[in-house]
This record gives structure tokens, C-alpha cells and sequence, in this order.
């Protein structure tokens, strides 16, 4: 066949169904000896220990899935991208066949990073903490087997996939290339939307045709970029809905945030005692046993112990402030430093203690906010060639208008307050309680 990537070997047995390991849901990975090599090191073998949604299984039980099992679906995807676009004489003008395999490296390798709980982390914005894009230069560095098996096994250097983790370079080449790993249309969205909703066992990431999606790729009119023909219009809007469905029902869930703002306010209390490079290089299970070690007989114990012991004792809903029902409070509190968040907390806890005339510890109260920095807008070109035009998909999707463009954060994510069990039945009942929230907020402003 005269395709421009039939040599890979990877691609070929992806056509030809031989060489094949499987993972849910009926996925068949393309498993030829070089991808062995790298699945099999100690690096990568790590991603197997740190789950892909973290506190999310203490709402569904079965959203225990591994970073390593997203990594093979990754990859499986950059193949099937590279196939498709390997059909467009524009695409493959640019990519050739190393870039392509650093590509493919890439989609295996593109949360080698990652450490237990790391999106929570990273949210938080706080000093001395890398991206963990940026953590995979701890895995990839010279004296690891990873960067020996790339140089040997593929012929290519670490710091070339790094490159695509960490852009260093801008050239049109590398810019097409990344749009496939972290962009509108990407092969990572497309992969976690899927494999986090089969787990969580809800509809929502799944409710789109993926392989309508893929068949529709194409470049960019600037080159440098992923566009979709007019015919997958229609996946593309499915795809915008089921990633809003997900925010807002599985990865928002108020429960889920419970235990996740529990995690954040001990980390934000802890972590400086933490020598943070050998924590991030732990397993999950260690990085708990770690972090329980470190509460013990601080403020933060009833926290730890209430997400990570075998009793669970999650911190209640007291009062909850959407962008759309109450835009005050919520522009108020929203897209806030943590810091801030920590002193509100404080702030409100005290007023608490003078209201209901005994102590309320400072870390009985949590405010929960959406992060600093905002989600990635979908902002894709589609291509009609009725009039050979590219037009952002926005301009003809009112549903991407409103769904993606239109600050989806403020619409998926909610500001929230959570407190202990023993005072959240009090809270709730208090008519004045978001009067001594705002108060408490304002007093440092």
C-alpha cells in the first residue's frame, strides 16, 4: 500500500491485526517489540501505580483505571490519527517518518510525569511545583533505562519528545505535531473522555462517533494544525457535549470535589515539608502512606484520615454558587490563589466559633473554587468543501458557541463550601450563612 507510514511497524500491525495486547473496551494495541522495550521499563511501569481519576471512585467504584491503561489507549490513538493524516498529501509534506515515531513515543510517554493526584496539585498553582510535562525530564534524563531504550530500540533522542511535552522549539512541523497530543481534537481528550466514562459506567464521554471524528482529519489552512472536514461536524458538537457532561457530572461531582478540596488544604498545609522530587516519583500508594505519616497530630489529620483510612468521612455540601444562579458570590471567590481560598476558609471558621459559641477548627471549613487558569477552549477550524473555506467550528456551531467558547469553566464548575460532619447540619440550617461567607472574603480584600 502507498501510504506514507506503512513502514512503521507499529501501523502495520495496527492494519494488520497481528502483535496485539488488549485493553477495555474491546481495544486492540498495537504491542511490537520496541513498544515492549518501553512499556517495560521501570519509568513507565510506574503509571501502572497512580490511578487516572484519583478521588472520582469514592463516587464510582469502578473509576480505579491507571494512568498506564490511558498511556496504551494514547498511543493506540496516535496511530489511528496517523493513519488518517497520513492520507493528506499536506501532512505528510511536513511530518516524516521520524516524526511521526517521535510522535507516536510522545503519545506513549505523554504522562510519564504524572504523580499521584497530580491535576489537584497542579490546580493549586503553588511555587517550586513543576507541570508534570515538565517532571518527565526526572524519567528521561541521561542513566535511565527509558532514554537508553529511545536511543537504541527507536533512534530517538529524549529530548526530542520532550520537545512535544515541553515545546522549546516553534517550528510548523512541531506545532502540527502537538495540536495531535494537546489540542481541541486531541488524541489524549479523545481517549479520557472515552476510557473515564466506561469506567465511571456512565454514558456521557462516550455518546460521540470517534471513528466519524478521526476519518474527518485534516490540516489546518495555516498548516500548523488539526482541522476537520465538514462531515465530522456533527462528532466534533457530540464531542464538545460529552467533555461539558463530564465536568459537570463525574468530574465536578460535589462529592468528588469534597474529597479532592480535603486533599488539597493537607497538601497546601504539608507539602513544604515534603522533599517534593522523590514524593512526586512515588506510587500512589506510597505518596498516601507519606502523607498520612506527615498529618499525624496536625490540623490536618481528620483530613487525611477522612479520604485515605478505611472509614471514609467525606466533608459535607453546606452551600454551593454557580456562575448562572449566583454570579456574585461565584466572580467573587472564583479562579482565586489558593492562599486566598486557605485565608476565607479560616476567616469563616472563626465567625462560625463566635456563632455557635464554641471552637470550630480552621480546617473544619473548606472553600472549593474553580482553579486560575481555565480549560482549553474548543477552537477548531472545519473545512467545507462545497466552497473550499475554513471557518472556526464555532462561527457554525451554536452549540460549540455556547458549550466551549463561551467560558466553559464558569458553566461546568461550581464555587463550594464544605464542612466537617459534626457542624455541616448547622451550617446548612444557618439563613445568613453566604452573608458570613462573603463577609469573610471581603475582610481581606
Amino acid at each position: 500500500m502507498n501510504h506514507p507510514y506503512v513502514e512503521i511497524p507499529e501501523l502495520s500491525n495496527l492494519q494488520s491485526g497481528s502483535g496485539l495486547v488488549r485493553i477495555p473496551y474491546q481495544q486492540d494495541i498495537p504491542f511490537t517489540p520496541r513498544i515492549r522495550s518501553l512499556v517495560d521499563t521501570a519509568e513507565f511501569r510506574r503509571l501502572s501505580h497512580i490511578t487516572q481519576l484519583g478521588f472520582t471512585s469514592l463516587v464510582y467504584p469502578g473509576a480505579t483505571h491507571t494512568r498506564f491503561e490511558h498511556a496504551l489507549g494514547v498511543y493506540k490513538n496516535a496511530l489511528e490519527y496517523l493513519w488518517q493524516l497520513g492520507k493528506d498529501a499536506r501532512f505528510s509534506a511536513i511530518i516524516d517518518v521520524h516524526t511521526a515515531e517521535v510522535l507516536i513515543v510522545a503519545a506513549l510517554l505523554h504522562d510519564l510525569g504524572h504523580w499521584p493526584f497530580c491535576h489537584l496539585i497542579e490546580d493549586m498553582s503553588l511555587e517550586g511545583i513543576p507541570r508534570h510535562e515538565t517532571f518527565a525530564r526526572e524519567f528521561l534524563s541521561d542513566g535511565h533505562e527509558l532514554a537508553d531504550v529511545l536511543r537504541t530500540e527507536w533512534g530517538i533522542e529524549p529530548e526530542e519528545v520532550l520537545d512535544i511535552l515541553v515545546p522549546r522549539s516553534d517550528t510548523t512541523e512541531m506545532r502540527l505535531v502537538r495540536s495531535i497530543l494537546s489540542g481541541p481534537i486531541d488524541i489524549d481528550k479523545m481517549d479520557y473522555l472515552d476510557r473515564d466514562s466506561l469506567h465511571a459506567g456512565v454514558p456521557y464521554g462516550r455518546n460521540y462517533d470517534k471513528n466519524r471524528l478521526i476519518h474527518s482529519l485534516m490540516v489546518n489552512e495555516a498548516g500548523d494544525g488539526l482541522a476537520i472536514g465538514s462531515k465530522g461536524k456533527t462528532a466534533a458538537e457530540l464531542m464538545v457535549f460529552a467533555r461539558y457532561v463530564m465536568f459537570s457530572e463525574v468530574y465536578w461531582h460535589h462529592a468528588v470535589r469534597s474529597a479532592s478540596t480535603m486533599f488539597a488544604r493537607a497538601f497546601y498545609l504539608l507539602y513544604q515539608q515534603l522533599d517534593l522530587t522523590d514524593y512526586f516519583k512515588l506510587t500512589e500508594a506510597d505518596s498516601i502512606s507519606v502523607l498520612r505519616e506527615q498529618a499525624k497530630g496536625t490540623l490536618c489529620e481528620r483530613l487525611v484520615e477522612g479520604i485515605f483510612s478505611t472509614k471514609r468521612t467525606l466533608y459535607k455540601r453546606v452551600a454551593e454558587f454557580s456562575y448562572y444562579e449566583s454570579s456574585d458570590v461565584f466572580e467573587l471567590i472564583a479562579h482565586q490563589p489558593v492562599a486566598s481560598l486557605v485565608q476565607w476558609s479560616e476567616n469563616l471558621s472563626q465567625r462560625l466559633s463566635q456563632r455557635f459559641n464554641r471552637s470550630v477548627a480552621s480546617t473544619d471549613i473548606l472553600i472549593d473554587a474553580p482553579p486560575t487558569h481555565r480549560e482549553v477552549e474548543f477552537n477548531v477550524e472545519i473545512y467545507s468543501s462545497h466552497n473550499a473555506k475554513y471557518q472556526p467550528l464555532h462561527i457554525v456551531s451554536p452549540v460549540v458557541d455556547t458549550l466551549a467558547q463561551k467560558q466553559f469553566d464558569d458553566f461546568v464548575k461550581r464555587v463550594r463550601v464544605f464542612a466537617h460532619p459534626d457542624i455541616a447540619q448547622e451550617c446548612i440550617e444557618m439563613s445568613d450563612f453566604e452573608k458570613l461567607l462573603v463577609e469573610s472574603v471581603q475582610e481581606t480584600l
